[in-house]
């Protein structure tokens, strides 16, 4: 199996091994809604998890939750609401949506709030290795410190000091690149703080929460709960670490930093996957555009399965430019497949599979595994399914066994990716009343009655079409 890792900018030889595969991908921070780009990069996360999985790798995948954070903070105060009931509700909505999509991989779950003890001592070991100082609102990692700073996004240290996370913009740090590990309380007399604050470990001041540490009350910088955390579960070198492309810079460079020269170990990890951007309509998602579409939203328009097909349909690392009909075409794939199957459900008659067709499955099996073990090309596995259908003429010159076969490969495979196809669709008693009476309108010939029904049928969202073997419904 070939995978792209982002650090090397080269496709490299993942080999089977028996041991678990430690995977971990940057999960939410919780002060809005869940877009169609965090699905995404889910949902590509759990289309390749589940394919590796079905191939007998085990998987250990982990993702963090950063419900701590200045966003989270800022956001409750705009609402006068307690920080942690703010978070705790867009969490819950996260996990609806993954629920809503079907995204089942994720092994673990780990929140910033629930491993402050890992922080504190990562923290701890960078002050005591001098690649952390000390200024007056925190603690914060020293980039000149560490000479491969900047390899990832492939950035010289000077290169690197356009650029300013969200927190870490003090103006007492060393270099413009350094960023914030511990975050201090600010604005507070510290004495009657500390008085405040005698044998307890967790205050909460001004709607802000602190931790106590051996270097003081504090909270934890953006970038630090990463490492922690898989240095936690999964040891200081591990296998993979996915997200998405604009965490890159400057997240993922930090994890570097902060990881390798806490531990004196190199590389932090064998493969670094990012997923490519989502476009609304050619620009960046924004509130202030008019372009932010959150899953919510997208489904109460469509089928989760419809934004599914659309992150299948391009490889994980290609930037997606959704617009309305970006749906609408996935929408109608998932109906040319469910309606090829549909049609296969209605042959009976006996038969041997010809040569023919055992070769096309065989060729297009090998297509999809090759296509999957090439970096996960989704859109080309899919192009094999769509192969089988392609070729088959006469669908209805077919015999019992040949679409039993078929019908398998085209099943089978689409249920790795999580799309289910159902061999028969449940259609509504109504239009199947319909249906049978505009049958019964042609059989007597009163034509202008049963074009009619037709239309009743079609008003109602469902297509009919005659066949040799009589008529089918398609939901449109």
């Amino acid at each position: 199996m070939l995978i792209y890792d982002s650090l090397s900018e080269t496709k490299k030889d993942f080999p089977k091994t028996k041991k678990e595969i430690r995977l971990f991908v940057c999960g939410i921070t919780p002060y809005d809604n869940p877009h169609i780009g965090h699905a995404r990069t889910y949902l590509a996360f759990d289309i390749i998890v589940r394919y590796l999985r079905h191939q007998g790798w085990k998987i250990k995948y982990l993702q963090n939750v950063t419900d701590i954070d200045d966003k989270i903070i800022e956001r409750a105060r705009e609402r006068s609401l307690n920080w942690k009931d703010f978070e705790k509700n867009y969490e819950k909505k996260y996990h609806q949506n993954e629920k809503s999509l079907e995204i089942v991989s994720v092994n673990k779950y780990a929140k910033a709030t629930e491993h402050i003890p890992q922080i504190i001592k990562q923290v701890q070991t960078l002050i005591e290795k001098e690649f952390a100082y000390k200024i007056d609102d925190g603690y914060y990692f020293d980039v000149s410190k560490f000479v491969d700073y900047g390899k990832l996004a492939r950035r010289t240290i000077q290169q690197s000091e356009d650029g300013v996370s969200r927190i870490d913009d003090s103006l007492n740090k060393r270099n413009k690149a350094d960023f914030c590990l511990w975050k201090f309380p600010q604005n507070v007399n510290d004495n009657k703080f500390k008085t405040e604050s005698i044998g307890k470990k967790f205050v909460v001041l001004n709607t802000e929460p602190f931790w106590d540490s051996p270097f003081g009350w504090g909270r934890p910088g953006w970038h630090i709960e990463d490492t922690a955390i898989t240095e936690y579960y999964f040891g200081p070198q591990y296998d993979i670490h996915g997200g998405a492309i604009d965490l890159k810079f400057p997240h993922h460079e930090a994890e570097i930093a902060q990881q390798e020269s806490a531990s004196g170990k190199k590389p932090m990890v064998k493969f670094w996957m990012h997923t490519g951007f989502l476009l609304v309509n050619g620009q960046k998602m924004s509130k202030s555009s008019g372009n932010f579409i959150t899953i919510d939203e997208f489904l109460k328009k469509y089928d989760p399965q419809v934004l599914r097909y659309i992150i299948l349909s391009h490889h994980y690392r290609s930037p997606i430019d959704y617009d309305q009909n970006t749906a609408e075409q996935a929408k109608s794939s998932l109906a040319t497949i469910q309606n090829f199957v549909y049609k296969l459900s209605l042959i009976k008659k006996s038969g041997t599979i010809s040569k023919k067709i055992e070769n096309d499955i065989s060729s297009a099996e090998e297509k999809f595994n090759q296509s999957m073990e090439d970096d996960f090309n989704t859109p080309k596995a899919l192009a094999s399914i769509f192969e089988i259908i392609g070729n088959l003429q006469d669908v209805f010159g077919l015999n019992k066994k040949e679409v039993t076969e078929i019908s398998s490969f085209v099943v089978k495979n689409l249920q790795i990716f999580g799309i289910k196809i159902e061999k028969t669709p449940k259609i509504p008693l109504k239009i199947k009343i319909l249906a049978k009476k505009r049958e019964r309108a042609r059989n007597n010939k009163q034509f202008i009655q049963s074009d009619v029904l037709r239309k009743k049928i079609i008003e109602l969202g469902y297509w009919l079409e005659d066949t040799p073997l009589g008529y089918l419904i398609y939901k449109k």
